[in-house]
């Protein structure tokens, strides 16, 4: 037994304790609903709920099945909440506009949702995200600003923001996210939890407009890698109606344990070939770098060649959003954020050698990335996980670090976008603090390598130290 609370228990522990019967899913429920009363409204995480008797009564038929023996999902008990630009059966979606105020509750799940459902978890909220997934801070006009959990004076980073600042203090054990340009990486990094963006497919995807793309990709979001792991067994997996979802048994990562720091040999960038980062932040990872070196990881320098991949980057993702936005921006263009409808205009005049160029150059990328960990012998490549630490809750994007000026929201995004084209797994796990603000680790691995690339952030986790540390 322990005395730690509920609401602070690791999903793992909450699903042994659950079977195990040493508390109930409804004990479980209860406690994350109260946290949830506690500091939601100061954070605003979580922007929709279904009713408490229906929570409850989720939770009272989990216990139910452990009493019966059922055979149990990986996550089963677990209450969740879903990022509001899926369909969660009961509950509106709203994207975070104003053209959704007045959504209906969803009638059916998205492809994750029922995944997660199957799984066990029980969905009883949406979480916060900007208006249509733009960008990496969270806001929107409907249901404002997600706070940061550390300091309520900052953003908590997003698209994934409400996901991050709920698992962060405690609101849900686990949640979903989803990420093109850093939308699990960045709020990960900004709240002091673990974000996946796993390999395209490893997660699969019920997207409508371009069921192949490799941008987009769907992922878990907890406080520790080990729970990160629990919440991928419970949504990766083939699908037949996602082509591009991997047939591999997604209960291998159950099995994942932190490996021993002696036997992982890290590629360190301090600028993911020549990012600005600022001072506070780069003194974070020389410190993190020093401290896993004295653990008994093995660390050599390695600046990747990435800039390429911006450009890149952005013709590939102005195209998906024309791709997802042009009715919307036919039928109601006054409605849309500006920089939203920017981007539709800008895919719409995409050419095509231009998307060729682009396309080209990620499948480029993308071997070149799988080259480093033969040709430097290396495990990991580890980065920056975002340039400055979280910004003022009233900023839209960050417009400068250091002497380097960005004129659009998502130039500061680059850290991560430019591992996005690489399709690689990437692993946000805590990396420091600096003045009370979380900064983080970008951790990549092996292309569809998510079973050894948590082992090995489990480790670092380990040996850092800092994800039992909590908002005050």
């Amino acid at each position: 037994m322990t005395d730690t609370p509920l609401h602070w228990r690791s999903a793992r522990d909450l699903t042994q304790g659950i079977r195990a019967r040493e508390f109930s899913a409804e004990e479980v429920m209860r406690a994350h609903l109260g946290r949830i009363e506690e500091r939601n409204g100061e954070v605003n995480a979580i922007v929709a709920m279904i009713p408490e008797s229906e929570a409850i009564e989720l939770a009272r038929e989990a216990d139910r099945a452990v009493a019966r023996g059922d055979d149990l999902g990986p996550v089963h008990g677990l209450p969740t909440g879903v990022k509001d630009l899926m369909d969660a059966k009961g509950l509106p979606t709203t994207h975070g506009s104003l053209l959704g105020r007045d959504a209906p509750p969803a009638a059916a799940d998205s492809m994750i949702v029922r995944k997660m459902r199957e799984g066990g978890a029980l969905v009883i909220a949406k979480t916060n995200t900007p208006e249509q997934g733009l960008g990496t801070l969270t806001f929107n006009p409907l249901h404002g600003v997600c706070r940061n959990p550390y300091d309520l004076s900052r953003h908590a980073g997003g698209s994934s923001g409400g996901a991050a600042a709920a698992v962060a203090t405690g609101m849900l054990p686990i949640v979903d996210g989803s990420d093109s340009g850093g939308s699990l990486r960045y709020p990960a990094a900004f709240c002091n939890v673990v974000g996946l963006r796993p390999t395209p497919g490893r997660v699969p995807s019920g997207r409508p407009d371009n069921g192949w793309t490799a941008h987009g990709v769907l992922g878990p979001m907890a406080r520790t890698s080990l729970d990160a792991a629990l919440g991928l067994a419970a949504m990766a997996g083939s699908d037949p109606m996602a082509p591009m979802s991997i047939p591999e048994d997604p209960s291998q990562f159950l099995d994942v344990t932190a490996a021993d720091p002696s036997s992982v040999r890290i590629g360190w960038s301090a600028t993911a070939g020549g990012i600005a980062i600022s001072d506070e932040v780069a003194q974070a990872h020389r410190a993190a770098r020093v401290a896993l070196a004295a653990a008994g990881f093995t660390i050599v320098d390695f600046e990747p060649e990435l800039a390429d991949a911006e450009e890149a980057w952005e013709t590939i993702e102005m195209f998906n959003f024309y791709a997802s936005g042009r009715e919307q921006a036919a039928e109601t263009p006054d409605g849309l954020r500006p920089d939203l409808l920017r981007n539709i205009r800008q895919g719409e005049s995409t050419t095509a050698s231009q998307l060729a160029d682009a396309l080209r150059k990620r499948t480029e990328i993308y071997r070149r990335a799988e080259n480093w960990f033969d040709d430097l012998s290396i495990d990991l490549v580890i980065a920056p996980a975002t340039p400055v630490v979280a910004p003022p809750a009233e900023d839209e994007w960050v417009a400068r670090v250091g002497e380097v000026e960005y004129d659009r929201y998502f130039r500061w995004q680059m850290l991560a976008n430019r591992f996005t084209e690489t399709a690689h797994p990437v692993v946000v796990t805590p990396g420091g603090f600096v003045g009370g603000l979380p900064v983080g680790l970008q951790v990549m691995g092996r292309n569809q390598g998510e079973f050894d690339l948590l082992r090995r952030t489990a480790a670092i986790e380990a040996a850092l130290g800092l994800v039992d540390r909590h908002p005050a």
